[in-house]
């Protein structure tokens, strides 16, 4: 990495395509070397577009970091508010808490501190009140997850459901979200030709496909607005209803927000009619998020279920 440094130091602007012929290296290592020589506080400025690249900024030093009392607050109320919660990168949350306490004032560090013990999230455990604790780490696979798709969305998964059976999928990454406590990565499946949702502990060894693409990301987006388009279950919430839905929520299930200071949402689902088992389940969480939902759509087989739920509720009242 000297190297590197010593020779962009010389140059007013840069690519990451030089620093590849010149010291016959990867993309991918470039891009990452480049990322920490940035980090260690080299002066570079990115320059977008196709003859993009790097700017030196000569004699230029970057200024110290001068946080006031109400931002290190507001960063530090967001690491309370995350305990518990199975961040990605989690391991580098207490060193970034220390560097913190360490260049606050000591009333600044007494009021943190005091934040620590009085505030409370829905997410956190009042048992475990050490904001530097790491029991709560995401699974290990998360943060490679992250590192490749800011890279390359298009990767090669290895997805093993069951213990010893392992399944290799060529995908484009979508989103990760965190929904019910668990990691979930959304990706559509070049090979099965369909979006899914898969569990981020349950998958090994990412990396970044040599595959070509069979579509372009434009194609793949627009392959999942019209299967949204042609979801058999479209349900609108009102304020109770997106509360019980924050609640608990089957995976994968997005949440649109309709109404101003979110007071009203809609979410859309194509059901397997021919499954019973998920037709139940999807029943029974209906049925849980109470009256502050109206159907837009909604499958015969699957009212059905719902009014015979209601029946029998109805006539054990009786």
């Amino acid at each position: 990495m000297n190297l590197i440094m010593r020779y962009i130091n010389n140059r007013a602007h840069f690519t990451i395509a030089e620093i590849q012929r010149e010291f016959k290296i990867s993309r991918a290592t470039a891009i990452r070397d480049i990322s920490e020589i940035q980090a260690m506080g080299f002066p570079l400025t990115t320059e977008l577009g196709r003859g993009g690249g790097y700017n030196v900024l000569q004699n230029q030093y970057l200024p110290a970091v001068r946080l006031t009392t109400e931002e290190l607050k507001a960063i530090f109320i967001s690491f309370i508010a995350s305990k518990n919660s199975q961040l990605p990168y989690l391991q580098n949350r207490r060193s970034i808490t220390e560097k913190l306490i360490g260049i606050a004032s000591q009333t600044q560090q007494d009021e943190l501190i005091e934040l620590n013990n009085i505030l409370l999230f829905e997410n956190t455990n009042p048992a475990n009140p050490n904001l530097l604790e790491l029991d709560d780490a995401a699974p290990a696979e998360l943060n490679q997850l992250i590192s490749f798709a800011v890279r390359d969305k298009h990767l090669r998964l290895t997805y093993e459901q069951s213990p010893g059976w392992p399944q290799l999928m060529d995908v484009y990454l979508l989103h990760i979200f965190n929904s019910n406590a668990q990691w979930l990565v959304e990706v559509y499946d070049f090979d099965a030709d369909e979006f899914r949702y898969l569990p981020v502990e349950m998958l090994r060894d990412s990396a970044i496909s040599e595959r070509e693409m069979k579509w372009s990301e434009q194609e793949i987006l627009s392959k999942k607005r019209l299967r949204a388009r042609e979801s058999n279950l479209v349900v609108k919430l009102d304020a109770t209803g997106i509360q019980r839905f924050k609640r608990m929520h089957p995976p994968g299930i997005i949440l649109s927000f309709t109404g101003m200071f979110q007071s009203s949402g809609i979410f859309n689902v194509q059901l397997d009619v021919a499954d019973v088992t998920a037709l139940a389940y999807y029943a029974d969480w209906l049925l849980f998020l109470g009256k502050g939902i109206e159907f837009e759509r909604i499958p015969d087989e699957l009212r059905v279920i719902l009014e015979q739920r209601l029946n029998r509720c109805i006539r054990q009242l009786e």
